[in-house]
């Protein structure tokens, strides 16, 4: 299968570097580009653009890739579009701010613009078959930074958005947010890792995330985790 890719970055020289890396892989296409947000919303737009993985950069004039990553993958009510195409942030800063709000905008993941070409093209492909390309441990880490921004713990109880989890969803869900691997929860709560990976899928639906990272982003908006700790 084809990954079809849209390249969104003001800097026509990154692009074109971009560009030679991805044409070099047998199941990889540049279907689209763009030079700044609103041009890549625009495209996006046409039904005839079809678009499986955007590379998006951050800091772009017109509407930058904050704003045009939610423009993409969030509707009118804040709820992730089902049909979107992933997205992938760019940033030149391993621990930038923009890059945490495009995770919360409905981003899958951050690489850096340095990133090795095999790296890329690895996640690119990670991306597509629905993979988060940002461990969870290094997405805790980012947001370590900006914890004074995150609201404060909750009270006993958990908060409202957890409520249509089960309990033992609810043990699940704060294990991944940790960082855990499947076989990791599946070994401290005794259960398989096809049972766990159950779990998480229904976590996922529920919660309607995309994926682990926007689990992660959830716990520590709800409080559920502390910066540099549980």
């Amino acid at each position: 299968m084809t990954i079809r890719v849209m390249l969104v970055d003001d800097q026509e020289l990154l692009r074109t570097g971009f560009r030679m890396v991805l044409q070099s892989q047998a199941d990889i296409e540049i279907a689209a580009e763009a030079g700044d947000g609103a041009a890549a919303v625009q495209t996006l737009a046409d039904p005839a653009t079809a678009v499986d993985v955007v590379l998006m950069d951050v800091r772009m004039p017109r509407l930058d890739g904050v704003q045009a990553t939610r423009r993409i993958c969030l509707d009118e009510a804040g709820l992730p579009r089902p049909d979107a195409p992933k997205v992938l942030i760019l940033t030149t800063f391993d621990l930038d701010e923009y890059a945490f709000a495009a995770l919360k905008a409905g981003a899958s993941g951050f690489l850096l613009k340095d990133v090795p070409p095999p790296e890329l093209v690895t996640a690119i492909r990670a991306v597509h078959a629905g993979d988060a390309v940002v461990a969870p441990t290094t997405t805790r880490r980012m947001i370590d930074r900006f914890a004074d921004v995150l609201p404060a713990p909750q009270p006993a109880g958990g908060p409202p958005a957890l409520d249509p989890l089960t309990e033992r969803e609810r043990e699940v869900f704060l294990l991944v947010a940790q960082g855990l691997s499947n076989g990791e929860i599946a070994s401290g709560l005794g259960l398989s890792e096809a049972t766990v990976k159950t779990h998480v899928g229904r976590i996922l639906a529920k919660l309607q995330l995309r994926d682990r990272v926007q689990a992660v982003v959830l716990a520590y908006e709800a409080g559920l985790l502390k910066a540099g700790g549980h």
